[in-house]
């Protein structure tokens, strides 16, 4: 097993000063840093390789197409989906949800029915309210309850077979509970609904199997998987794709097109209109690489001491509100400092040099459960080391103390 010290050698932002303190990066939800095998990849393609895919004959451009294809069957054995076709590139998880929310909601009738969750970040929100708005469909949510967990028995109540679609996340963004996909897929199937998964924030901390959890639809983010940005993954059932429209039209995504009628190519390509992200594909097929290197039993042996840690040394500070408390969760922490506002909390720990989240996390609505206008969050990542929990901890006493 590696250690964190030699992990945290492949991260060369991390050793950083800012404000002439060691910089401690506890905004991992938001966005994780990029080893350096996955840095090299994508210059090292822009300084030898760089070509555009699947238009030419020539050399580069037919290297190019080839390792993009690459990294989708990376990502199909990464997932562990049936078939590479039932892997989309897009630019994030937002995309990949809008694809769905568009192509396999333009199937929804009046009176068909779209179940989410309390605690869904406003990409998983926002595309089903504006499909339900123009099909005529009723938008149900399933509420969650202090401790951060979902309420089930509502989510029993509020399934029918009315029910078409059920998008969900695998993991909260602001209470870092990890749901019970598997089950709630389970549920949602005897009705008949199908089932999109938000893993944007749980698979950079569990292995996923989407043929065991047997869900439809499962996005996420390289950003969030410490690869790069601009690149998202859609996986959906084939039978399921195959059936829906093409969410973009144009370039090369096109079969035969005539001023009398336009045809389409197969699934995943219908989906990927324009010039492909060519260098964030291949910086992800990288990335993948490098995390089955690491291997997701070392990140977990990594971050659960950490996430344990922090946890018990903030619960034995005075005046502060931890918000979600499930027995099954992610290194994500959101709390409030009584007496502070989020934001000038978040001033001081830059001061410091401890990076971290302020504000409602593009999840409104779980603020609104709080009744509070906004959360601190620290959220771990593997590379992240005892010491700078300690410096983040020594952060939220100053505060305390600097506001007294």
């Amino acid at each position: 097993m590696l250690t964190v010290d030699e992990i945290r050698k492949d991260f060369p932002i991390l050793s950083r000063k800012i404000n002439g303190k060691q910089y401690a990066y506890l905004d991992n939800t938001t966005t994780t840093h990029k080893p350096l095998s996955v840095i090299k990849t994508m210059t090292d393609f822009l300084k030898k390789e760089n070509s555009s895919v699947n238009r030419g004959v020539y050399y580069l451009s037919q290297k190019a197409t080839a390792r993009c294809e690459e990294t989708r069957e990376k990502v199909q054995r990464f997932i562990n989906a049936k078939r590479e076709e039932e892997v989309v590139f897009t630019k994030g998880t937002t995309e990949a949800i809008n694809l769905v929310a568009t192509s396999f909601g333009s199937t929804l009738k009046k009176g068909d029915e779209v179940i989410i969750t309390e605690m869904e970040h406003h990409a998983n929100i926002v595309p089903w309210q504006q499909v339900c708005l123009s099909q005529g469909a009723i938008f149900k949510v399933i509420p969650f309850s202090d401790s951060g967990m979902l309420d089930q028995e509502a989510f029993d109540r509020l399934l029918s077979h009315k029910t078409k679609i059920v998008a969900i996340t695998h993991c909260s963004n602001v209470l870092g509970t990890i749901n019970s996909i598997k089950k709630m897929v389970e549920k949602a199937h005897k009705y008949g609904a199908k089932v999109l998964i938000d893993g944007a924030q749980a698979i950079q901390h569990l292995p996923i199997d989407v043929q065991d959890l047997d869900c439809d639809f499962y996005c996420f983010s390289g950003h969030k998987l410490y690869g790069p940005t601009g690149i998202g993954i859609l996986y959906g059932k084939y039978e399921l794709l195959s059936m829906m429209p093409p969410y973009q039209t144009g370039g090369d995504m096109i079969d035969i097109v005539t001023f009398e009628k336009t045809t389409f190519k197969e699934t995943p390509y219908k989906f990927e209109a324009g010039t492909s992200a060519i260098v964030e594909i291949i910086g992800l097929g990288a990335t993948i690489d490098y995390l089955e290197n690491i291997g997701y039993e070392t990140i977990t042996l990594l971050e659960v001491p950490l996430l344990e840690y922090a946890m018990s040394e903030l619960k034995q500070i005075e005046g502060i509100s931890i918000y979600g408390s499930a027995a099954k969760r992610a290194g994500i922490i959101s709390f409030n400092i009584d007496g502070v506002h989020a934001h000038d909390a978040g001033t001081i720990f830059d001061d410091e040099g401890v990076a971290l989240r302020v504000g409602h996390h593009c999840a409104q609505p779980i603020m609104t459960h709080f009744g509070i206008p906004a959360t601190i969050r620290a959220s771990i990542g593997f590379y992240n080391t005892k010491e700078e929990i300690d410096k983040f901890i020594i952060g939220v006493k100053k505060i305390k103390e600097f506001f007294k």
